[in-house]
């Protein structure tokens, strides 16, 4: 296995100094059938699961399969939960459906976050549907949880499968995991025959886009704490700026016809994402993928800190979109809704992805996802246009009456040369078409759409 850690082990090694407060038992014993010899066999009555509970005691130390309570990351107080696998494979059974409980209670009663330390097999057999049961109990607490805005985190240990991965893990906000854990709702012996293995890892999770980070064990504490500082810092008050100062209307930046705008805005000299994001925030900590399945190198989602405050970001840097792409900006728009944290989008993209594969991947559905993200989001959002927006596929990033525009930047309902197709005209008459078309920047702001124009 990948991870040795105990429960209390890992809790050491993430929380401050190791100092850690451990909620008392939420609450006391059930009354259980017992064996000729006293030893209680459970709710179903399972043969010899009473001598099973006393041998993982013995063994661990522990009276159940989750130690949870508070303590420091990083300087943020948090609630944690940190799962014993020795303890009957961490299982899932309702003594530690009541620990979770508690737990979760905490977190949203005194608004604390809450991290999850995950290594179990699934839900206790020997204790039947009364164990499966306790997924439900888990879901509702942590959708309390979410509802209250309070931020929750999951590192997956070895293993992570079952209703354990199917709330407390795939139900986070953020999740990491550590190299080589095995990771997915089915364990090892109930696999069909012949599965790759490779999809039950955290490296195959992370590329199928069900996780945020592959974090080794030494870095674990300084991710959980960065993201801590990120996901509880005060938020930006109101819009976020646009990156850029304003420049004045009627600048030299009115003067480019329509096309040489057009070949500025794709020009690879220009400025893309990366160095807007760089030189807008002090530090970033990024999501990855759609929970779906994909992922999008294009698409670049995450928290950032400007001032010591937290803003929201989704960025396109210069690449087709992928459906999964859209999928991810929408996660993180809810994401920052539910935390309080307004957005900042860029939009830079020469349209969606339009190959017979995005649209096996639903990218109709994942643009409309997004469009309606970001037409109800419950914070405040800007746009800036840095570079290429290419129809619907950027209009979807666009903060609805907040969008400004950069120099080098053109939004169009479509490409000048897709325009002079669609038109039957030849290809000498693209520039024409592209200066009919009214994209520059200052072209946006004459027509109500941009806001105004940023250097």
């Amino acid at each position: 296995m990948a991870d040795i850690w105990t429960a209390r082990e890992a809790i050491a090694a993430v929380v401050d100094g190791g100092r850690f407060t451990e909620l008392p038992d939420a609450a006391p014993e059930a009354p259980r059938r017992t064996d000729a010899s006293g030893e209680s066999d459970g709710p179903i009555g399972w043969p010899g699961y009473g001598q099973s509970l006393a041998r993982a005691e013995e063994h661990t130390g522990e009276r159940e399969s989750v130690v949870c309570g508070t303590g420091s990351i990083g300087g943020t107080d948090a609630v944690v939960v940190s799962f014993e696998f020795g303890f009957l494979g961490g299982s899932l059974g309702e003594r530690t459906g009541d620990r979770l409980e508690a737990a979760y209670t905490v977190a949203r009663e005194r608004r604390r976050p809450l991290v999850s330390l995950i290594a179990t097999g699934g839900s206790r057999m020997q204790e039947g549907m009364r164990a499966l049961a306790q997924l439900q109990r888990v879901a509702r607490q942590s959708a309390l949880l979410r509802g209250s805005g309070v931020p929750q985190l999951a590192v997956l240990r070895d293993p992570t499968t079952g209703g354990g991965w199917a709330t407390l893990g795939a139900g986070a906000d953020v999740i990491l995991a550590l190299p080589g854990a095995q990771v997915g709702f089915a364990g090892s012996r109930v696999r069909p025959p012949g599965a790759d293995p490779g999809a039950y890892t955290a490296e195959g999770q992370l590329a199928a886009g069900q996780i945020d980070a592959v974090v080794r064990r030494e870095d674990v504490r300084d991710s959980l704490a960065q993201w801590l500082r990120h996901l509880t810092a005060a938020p930006w008050d109101g819009p976020p700026e646009p990156p850029g100062s304003l420049a004045p209307y009627g600048s030299h930046s009115r003067t480019p016809t329509g096309w040489e705008t057009v070949l500025r805005a794709r020009s690879p000299e220009r400025p893309r994402a990366d160095a807007y994001l760089t030189a807008y925030f002090d530090r970033v900590q990024e999501i990855s993928g759609d929970r779906c399945g994909g992922t999008d190198p294009g698409m670049r989602c995450g928290f950032g800190l400007r001032r010591g405050r937290c803003i929201a970001y989704a960025a396109q840097c210069g690449t087709a979109t992928l459906p999964a792409g859209y999928r991810t900006a929408a996660r993180l728009v809810r994401l920052a809704g539910r935390l309080g944290v307004p957005v900042l989008t860029l939009i830079d993209t020469p349209g969606a992805a339009n190959d017979a594969e995005a649209e096996r991947a639903g990218a109709g559905a994942a643009i409309a996802d997004l469009f309606g993200a970001m037409a109800t989001a419950r914070v405040p959002a800007t746009t800036l246009l840095i570079g290429e927006g290419g129809s619907g596929g950027a209009l979807a990033l666009a903060a609805p009456g907040n969008l400004w525009a950069t120099h080098d930047s053109y939004f169009s309902v479509i490409a000048p040369e897709a325009a002079a197709a669609i038109l039957k005209r030849a290809p000498d008459r693209i520039p024409e078409t592209a200066g009919q078309l009214r994209l520059g920047p200052w072209d946006l702001v004459d027509l109500g759409i941009a806001r105004g124009v940023v250097s």
